[in-house]
């Protein structure tokens, strides 16, 4: 089966799926978080194939999240260090692993966030960078300006009788 690339769809969540929607590239990018950095502390800590964290390895560092750095030429040997665009991703990480304790852990919380200055555990919630208002269920989404038609008709206002528009 051949996989659907969501990279040049128009819609910034498909977009965002494709660099790292699949589940071993943000286990790799929150062991990076943690502060891993080699090929062999990441495939230890997941216990994954070489071929296929070679392969992660490569696509994060092609979409931009990861760098690959020179740490020793003889052999030659690489550090993966997260870039501005993947340190960005780390809201997202810790908002993911919140709605887990959540809603999947019902042993208790694996993880917990700390604030590193009280030591007190933290809720992450997502707010608006404008207003500092917490974002919740009031929120609306209205088609941009680089939106296509068919994103358009997805996300018109619609009365509560009408259908959805059918995919195409």
């Amino acid at each position: 089966m051949q996989r659907t690339s969501f990279g040049q769809m128009p819609c910034p969540v498909a977009r965002s799926l494709e660099r790292v929607g699949e589940w071993w590239s943000i286990l790799i990018l929150r062991d990076a978080f943690y502060g891993l950095t080699r090929f062999d502390q990441f495939r230890s800590s997941l216990g994954i194939a070489p071929n296929m964290l070679t392969r992660r390895l490569k696509a994060l560092v092609e979409a931009g999240l990861l760098e690959r750095r020179l740490y020793q030429t003889r052999p030659p040997r690489h550090d993966y260090v997260l870039t501005a665009m993947g340190r960005d991703f780390r809201p997202v990480l810790w908002t993911l692993a919140a709605w887990g304790n959540r809603h999947l852990s019902p042993e208790g919380q694996s993880i917990v966030l700390i604030d590193p200055t009280t030591g007190a555990a933290i809720e992450p919630v997502v707010v608006d960078a404008r207003t500092g208002r917490p974002l919740s269920e009031g929120v609306r989404v209205v088609a941009g300006p680089a939106a296509d038609e068919r994103m358009r008709g997805r996300l018109a206002p619609r009365t509560a009788m009408e259908e959805p528009p059918t995919r195409s």
